[in-house]
């Protein structure tokens, strides 16, 4: 018996090894993202994989005409809780689902948004950034690259309140604002 407390993969590998296609598209994905690894691209294709899972068997559900009270509210706790991470729109269906890319998944972690707002200039500044915690998610110093932000915590990502980034005459924060190499 395996011990509860242990961890586990979060993730499933490729089944084929050598794909060129796939490689190429993780390579590109790797590189936008600024991933460590692409351990970490599969991990989001894992959640992804997940939803849409979920969202196959509410629309097996619906077709074979059981409790509709129960569909409607699975369904409404599904689409909830990807339009609470902004994966989804408020006004979206079972198909918006089914059609989302690991892009969408990717877009959600902390490192991308901290790189987006211009808070760092490349997307691996922006891990090293939130990894030596520089960065405050509501006032809470985060220093996880991958942790996925919710809509409603978006508009309070900012440097963390003692971090030395917070000093508007940082040196490297003058280089920021400018937008290259001073």
């Amino acid at each position: 018996m395996v011990y509860p407390g242990k961890n586990h993969k979060s993730y499933e590998t490729p089944k084929r090894r050598f794909e060129k296609t796939r490689i190429e598209d993780e390579n590109r994905l790797v590189i936008e993202f600024g991933l460590r690894n692409k351990r970490e691209l599969w991990k989001a294709q894992s959640t992804l994989r997940r939803y849409r899972r979920a969202a196959r068997d509410l629309l097996a559900l619906k077709s074979s005409s059981t409790d509709a009270v129960l569909i409607e509210r699975k369904e409404d706790e599904l689409l909830g809780h990807l339009a609470r991470y902004g994966l989804l729109g408020e006004n979206a269906n079972i198909g918006d689902v089914l059609a989302l890319k690991a892009e969408n998944e990717l877009e959600r972690r902390l490192q991308t948004i901290v790189y987006r707002r211009g808070l760092a200039r490349s997307p691996k500044q922006a891990r090293q950034m939130v990894t030596h915690g520089h960065i405050s998610v509501e006032g809470r110093k985060v220093n996880i690259p991958g942790y996925r932000v919710r809509k409603s915590e978006e508009s309070s990502i900012a440097y963390y309140s003692t971090s030395p980034m917070n000093d508007n005459a940082h040196p490297e924060r003058s280089r920021i604002l400018s937008g290259g190499r001073a």
